[in-house]
């Protein structure tokens, strides 16, 4: 292959549930559902869906001291969203449309989402505004380049095209269940087959 050639193991996982397997040993995504906000040749970048922590929204924001004005999710958890950069927030979040604005740090992902990391989204929400639905993150699940290709490739995780209805409105222990749903597959046969050649 010469130097200037494209890496023909290179896929745009972007905007995909990634499923774990019932072989993974990493603590940190075992049982875990991650959606993919970011895949190309440099890297990945997702948020665990099923890992809801403790700690409430409405506690988040008294940390960052702002007043949640939105009642409708202040009892709703802060995710665990992987092991990397734990103390920041990542906020999932339907897209914005054209009159809504925008907030100074945001990636599109693919036609429905957005994932906002400043703090002019948490400051809309506080004022009663801000998106619709939200998930809310302390840190991020991140790959280096190839890396999560070659954990797919050793059979780490299932892919499948995500549908935000499973983030936002299935309860959490259904999401994994729910995740694998959409590849037509049951958790008892995954585990079933686990460890058989």
């Amino acid at each position: 292959m010469s130097a200037g050639s494209p890496n023909p193991r290179t896929i745009d996982l972007t905007d995909q549930f990634l499923i774990a397997m019932p072989g993974m040993r990493d603590g940190n995504f075992s049982g875990a559902v991650v959606y993919l906000c970011e895949h190309n040749a440099n890297g990945a970048l997702g948020l665990v869906i099923n890992r809801p922590t403790e700690l409430p929204l409405q506690e988040l924001f008294q940390k960052v001291d702002l007043k949640l004005d939105r009642p409708d999710l202040a009892d709703e958890p802060v995710y665990f969203g992987g092991p990397v950069q734990t103390e920041r927030g990542f906020v999932l979040h339907d897209r914005l449309d054209a009159e809504g604005g925008h907030y100074n740090s945001t990636l599109k992902i693919g036609e429905a989402l957005e994932m906002t990391t400043s703090r002019d989204v948490l400051e809309a929400l506080a004022g009663g505004a801000g998106p619709k639905r939200v998930f809310v993150t302390l840190g991020y699940s991140g790959w280096s380049a190839g890396q999560l290709e070659d954990e797919i490739s050793r059979n780490g995780w299932l892919t499948v095209k995500a549908q935000p209805e499973i983030i936002f409105d299935t309860p959490v222990e259904q999401r994994y269940d729910k995740a694998l749903s959409l590849l037509g597959v049951d958790r008892n046969f995954l585990m079933g087959e686990a460890g058989h050649a």
